[in-house]
């Protein structure tokens, strides 16, 4: 599962970018206990999500014209200008060049073959999300692709990300997990995520995407408030082999997410 000891080709980091940062500021903050506080004009407004005193997520405001309602993923890297190269040598685009944070790390953002974006955080001062894998913070990824097989090879290129599929008789039985280089088997241990073809889930209708998972206490409480906030439930509840019951949703302004009930604990 997740876990903040980071290592090249872990999910590191999580934010959000909406048109509407006050309301967004409200509803996970009753969604999900988080505050919200905005950084100065030297990173934009970019803001800290945080639980506890603890950073959960980034978010910042994207007017409309710059782009959707957005959670985007960051994986570890320890060169962002390598995985840029590798990105474009594997089918992919840059979206944002490779850019220093202050003294925090770099960060770039890219397209994988298929469509999906995401990032990727090469740690500076900051090593990434301060907790992972508890109520309120970050607990599972899905991708969600037209052609597996290619961005398997495309994410492997890049991060050296593993993909094994679980053994019938199983949790998930098999579901394809990804892990970090070096894990060797399918293990939901080592798993931060599962590869799902976009054509076996008609709620990913929109098109290819990474898709945040993040733990609840209790889902049926945590559908019931992000309702009553203004997000939709759009699929779910169901339970996911392994990970725990869980539920896809959208947040009031667009930007598509989703949440577990624990099983497991991060180590």
């Amino acid at each position: 599962m997740l876990t903040t000891r980071y290592v090249t080709g872990a999910p590191v980091w999580v934010d959000l970018g909406t048109p509407d940062m006050d309301g967004a500021r409200a509803f996970y903050g009753a969604l999900f206990g988080w505050e919200f506080a905005a950084g100065g004009p030297e990173v934009g407004g970019y803001g800290m999500f945080t639980r506890d005193g603890r950073t959960v997520a980034g978010g910042m405001a994207v007017p409309p014209e710059q782009g959707e309602p957005a959670w985007t993923l960051y994986f570890r890297t320890p060169d962002a200008e390598a995985a840029a190269t590798a990105v474009r040598a594997g089918g992919g685009s840059v979206t944002l060049d490779p850019m220093r944070v202050l003294d925090l790390g770099r960060m770039a953002l890219f397209t994988d073959p298929t469509g999906a974006g995401f990032g990727v955080w090469e740690p500076g001062r900051n090593p990434g999300l301060d907790t992972v894998g508890e109520p309120g913070a970050l607990y599972w990824t899905e991708l969600y692709t037209p052609d597996p097989v290619a961005d398997l090879s495309f994410y492997d290129m890049v991060f050296g990300m593993e993909a094994h599929t679980t053994a019938a008789g199983g949790p998930g039985a098999g579901s394809i997990l990804l892990q970090p280089a070096g894990t060797g088997v399918a293990s939901l241990d080592d798993a931060f995520g599962a590869v799902v073809p976009l054509a076996d889930d008609p709620s990913e209708a929109a098109g290819p995407s990474w898709t945040p998972y993040f733990a609840v206490d209790g889902l049926d409480a945590a559908l019931a408030e992000a309702e009553r906030g203004g997000g939709k439930v759009r699929k779910g509840p169901a339970d996911l082999a392994g990970i725990g019951r869980c539920a896809k949703l959208t947040d009031p302004y667009g930007a598509r997410f989703a949440v577990v009930e624990q099983t497991r604990q991060a180590r």
